[in-house]
């Protein structure tokens, strides 16, 4: 085909990594690396030597060091020091990298180096560091699927990366227009675990001219790996970061160390917040300005998943336990500068008067704070302590979903309130459009046919909807259409399913109704039961039905556990989920929230949910896995469209999220002093409230008492708060009167609401697909690569299935193709053998339509095709097209010629475009 060879693409990549900076080295075999990396390790230590460069009896005591290690021992041998005896007999440190002055170090680069192993291989462009081969970059040309470089990699790490080539960090994969990078390991790499680079705004960097420019100038680059790669010791495994994270990193680093300023980071939902919250604290706590950093989580979210997480990142790092103690010794500790703990210790070291020794010093030092799921934990109580005791203190948080005007919390506050300003931001819309978390196919079910709004209120106040919704005609409904696709929805068992239900008595009847259907499915419940909650003596209580889904749990996994073991039941859950032991799972709030699970790929809901709890719930199934979990599934039993739509329309905004800046105490006691003055319009004192006789009054009484309540919460809030009657024109005592009225006058108004009336008699229960959104349309190629070629009647069924997707499809990319797959659909995939590859077949037919295309083009307007290739070529690469050149090579008038190559530009862009990786 007309794209630019490989060995073109090479030749300019090698040519602008030299202009960048790095020298040109000839390696032609292991021997030369060998030589080279000993004449660069002498240059690299000079300083050190005293005029006596390391001998060749002192080179082969290092390489003994450091050959035949793992790519993780050789990981940590790079960032340490070796220490050496020389012959003499004295000892020497030898330094493989500049960790901390990152330009310090020695860059070269090389390629077509040949190594002989099992196979012998030739590998593309090698850049090395102080003579070590640190990234190693394989290309193809364009027209190919830059996965073939990827699993050209894998080739090489089973084949002849053995010796020097262990300490390699990163691979980079490029067919000129696409390129990713991803991280060495001693284990296999999933594909879905490579990455595209971008910049702060989260604009992708692809091309490869661009990605070279900045990912692989040279002082970024090993910033990248001295900074930005994290030694997992839990796994024994390398991770390097990706762009957004390093940037918030940089923003947050940035802040802390250069203003007196808080901030928040906004990271959607699965994009490894803990790994970049970690890495900020780390870096945090080796600056000398900083006297400690504490990492705060909430106890609720401090599960063994969290606790592993955190121990991924730092062994040891989280203490189990409750104790205060624990934290006071870190706290004494100077050499504990990095500090992970719960809010509720925090709170109670410096409240407890046996601490006061050791907290008390700390009040005026410049501390950081670093909130993990900020949106939850840090609005109450806890924090204003916190705050008021650190009177230097800086606050950084993390959240996938923050709290905003339309989402704020019950006391009314936004993130921005807490944390002044969003200092990064990564949307959902963007991680998935770098696959670093999957999009969501979201089906909606009519599961009755009313001719009501279920969202209007004021139309249904006469009805019980209530009745309708758990009326157990519809719940066996639900029951039999989950059943009915379960099997499908999870691959066979393959993966598995949470059920979010409204309430503690819904799940169990769905438990009970689950449990008297036949099937095969594995299917358990999980709550918070209530220690004194309310009971008539007839019903079963919450925990005697928890209990029998335990003992039947017992039963189906042979446990032994009870409610008297609860932790220990939900530790298992939360395993047995993880690994899709468990096909479906019962909730209520449960798992909803900072829950992780790959196999888990869909979420069936009955129950109304908005904004941040709706995106948190739905993203439990979007955590990237194999090319058999293309996407979330979300199957809605209410209508939720509208929801959906407003909650990814709301956390995918990106026009004011540096601009949601908190309002100062002052503006919100003066909205406070105004409610209070409406509320007195109403009840001058609590006492009048007695005397409201007329519907409408009440009304307005209870929605003026709580407008009061919000603004004293969001009040409340600010560490300067102090209840005084002058400042806020009303007294502590008179707000709990008005308080004490409002509960009488709420709970009369409750009881005098109109009579409900049944409409169950008048309702036709049944299913009714409603709307199918397929949010992310990629896995229509996936389709293409599984046709069935063995059975003509079913692949004949797949093509048909194929074709009305494609009718459907609104991704830009795919409608560009879409006649090119329909013809291949219809003239060569019903002509393949049962054996031959859909995807090679798919992948030479392109191939020669492109070329076709290209060619007819050329003859259209009279251009050589050798120069058209030439121009689409030099696009591919750089983006630039030499319009002087092909004025040159074209005939005619100059007007004739300027209207040509404004047809050819315009050909490039598309053909580029159409047929791009």
């Amino acid at each position: 085909m007309g794209y630019q060879s490989e060995a073109e693409l090479e030749k300019n990549l090698h040519k602008q990594l030299v202009n960048q900076g790095y020298q040109a080295v000839k390696i032609a075999n292991y021997d030369a690396l060998l030589a080279n990396f000993k004449q660069q390790l002498n240059l690299f230590n000079e300083h050190k030597l005293n005029n006596q460069p390391i001998s060749d009896i002192e080179f082969k005591r290092i390489l003994t060091l450091i050959e035949g290690k793992s790519i993780y021992d050789s990981a940590k041998i790079l960032r340490d020091k070796l220490l050496v005896e020389r012959e003499d007999g004295t000892q020497l440190y030898i330094e493989l990298l500049n960790t901390k002055d990152w330009c310090k170090n020695l860059f070269q680069v090389t390629t077509q180096t040949t190594i002989a192993g099992k196979y012998t291989n030739r590998y593309d462009v090698t850049i090395l560091i102080n003579g070590l081969p640190l990234v190693q970059i394989e290309l193809k040309r364009r027209g190919l699927d830059f996965k073939e470089a990827f699993n050209q990699i894998q080739r090489y790490r089973r084949h002849t990366f053995s010796g020097l080539y262990r300490f390699l960090q990163i691979f980079v994969v490029s067919n000129g227009v696409d390129t990713k990078y991803f991280s060495n390991s001693d284990y296999d790499v999933q594909f879905g675990f490579t990455f595209f680079w971008s910049d702060e705004r989260n604009e992708l960097i692809t091309n490869l001219q661009d990605f070279s420019r900045t990912f692989l100038q040279p002082c970024q680059l090993a910033k990248m790996i001295s900074r930005y790669m994290v030694i997992n010791d839990t796994d024994k495994a390398l991770m390097v970061m990706r762009p957004y994270q390093v940037y918030a990193v940089e923003a947050l680093v940035k802040r802390a160390t250069e203003t007196n300023n808080n901030g928040f980071i906004w990271h959607t939902t699965g994009s490894g917040k803990t790994l970049t919250s970690f890495k900020a604290g780390q870096i945090l706590a080796d600056e000398e300005s900083i006297k400690k950093v504490f990492f705060l989580v909430d106890r609720q979210d401090l599960d063994s998943q969290t606790i592993a997480e955190f121990n991924r990142f730092q062994k040891g790092a989280v203490d189990r336990t409750d104790k205060t103690e624990i934290l006071i010794e870190q706290v004494k500790d100077p050499m504990k500068r990095f500090i992970v703990t719960t809010i509720q210790k925090m709170n109670n070291a410096i409240k407890n008067p046996r601490y006061e020794n050791v907290m008390a010093p700390y009040k005026q030092e410049n501390v950081v704070f670093i909130i993990d799921e900020c949106h939850r934990s840090q609005f109450g109580d806890m924090r204003k302590e916190i705050d008021r005791h650190f009177q230097n203190a800086q606050y950084f948080g993390f959240t996938g979903t923050p709290r905003f005007v339309e989402n704020k919390s019950q006391d009314g506050r936004t993130t921005a309130d807490l944390f002044e300003k969003c200092i990064h931001h990564y949307l959902i819309k963007d991680a998935i459009r770098d696959g670093n978390v999957l999009g969501f196919s979201v089906e909606y079910i009519r599961t009755f046919n009313a001719n009501i709004n279920e969202d209007d209120d004021t139309k249904v106040q006469a009805i019980n909807t209530d009745e309708v919704w758990h009326d157990e005609r519809r719940l066996n409904l639900v029951a039999d259409h989950i059943l009915d696709n379960h099997i499908r929805r999870s691959k066979s068992k393959g993966y598995c399913a949470l059920f979010a239900v409204d309430s503690i008595p819904t799940l169990i009847k769905y438990y009970d109704i689950f449990r008297k259907k036949n099937h095969n499915l594995n299917i358990a419940g999980i709550y918070s039961y209530g220690q004194n909650e309310e009971s008539d003596g007839i019903g079963e209580h919450s925990r005697e039905a928890l209990d029998r889904m335990i003992l039947n749990y017992n039963n189906m996994y042979n446990t032994d556990y009870s409610t008297e073991t609860w932790d220990r039941y939900f530790s298992d859950v939360s395993k047995k989920v993880k690994h899709a032991q468990i096909d479906i799972l019962l909730v209520v709030k449960m798992f909803l929230t900072g829950f992780d699970s790959k196999p888990l790929n869909t979420l069936y809901v009955d129950k109304n949910m908005v904004y941040h709890d709706l995106l948190q719930a739905f993203s439990r199934t979007n955590r990237v896995e194999k090319s058999t979990k293309p996407y979330g599934t979300i199957v809605c039993y209410r209508n939720l469209k509208d929801n959906t739509d407003n909650a990814i329309k709301l956390f995918s905004r990106t026009d004011n999220v540096d601009t949601v800046l908190m309002g100062s105490y002052d503006e919100y006691l003066q909205i406070f002093k105004e409610a209070v003055k409406n509320l007195r319009e109403i009840a001058v004192i609590p006492e009048e409230v007695d005397e409201l006789e007329r519907e409408v009054d009440k009304r307005k009484f209870i929605v003026a008492f709580k407008n009061v309540t919000k603004m004293l919460q969001r009040l409340q809030s600010f560490s300067d708060f102090e209840f005084n009657e002058v400042e806020l024109t009303i007294s502590q005592q008179s707000y709990e009167d008005y308080k004490s009225k409002y509960f009488k006058v709420y709970e009369e108004f409750k009881r005098s609401e109109v009579s409900k009336e049944s409409i169950l008699h008048d309702i036709d229960f049944e299913l009714e697909l409603m709307h199918t959104d397929k949010i992310n349309v990629s896995y229509i190629l996936n389709l293409i690569a599984s046709l069935n070629t063995e059975n003509e009647k079913e692949r004949d069924k797949e093509i048909r299935f194929i074709k009305q997707e494609l009718d459907h499809a609104s991704d830009p990319k795919l409608r560009l193709k879409i006649e090119l797959i329909k013809s291949f659909l219809d003239k060569v995939a019903p002509t393949l053998a049962p054996d031959e590859s859909v995807s090679d077949a798919y992948n030479r037919y392109e191939e020669k339509m492109s070329e076709q295309e290209l060619s007819a083009f050329a003859k259209e307007v009279d251009i050589e095709d050798n120069i058209l290739r030439e121009q689409v070529s030099t696009y591919e690469y750089s983006n630039l097209i030499e319009k002087n050149t092909i004025m040159d090579s074209l005939s005619g008038s100059f007007l004739k010629k300027n209207k040509t190559i404004k047809a050819i530009t315009s050909f490039i862009h598309d053909f580029t475009e159409k047929y791009g990786a």
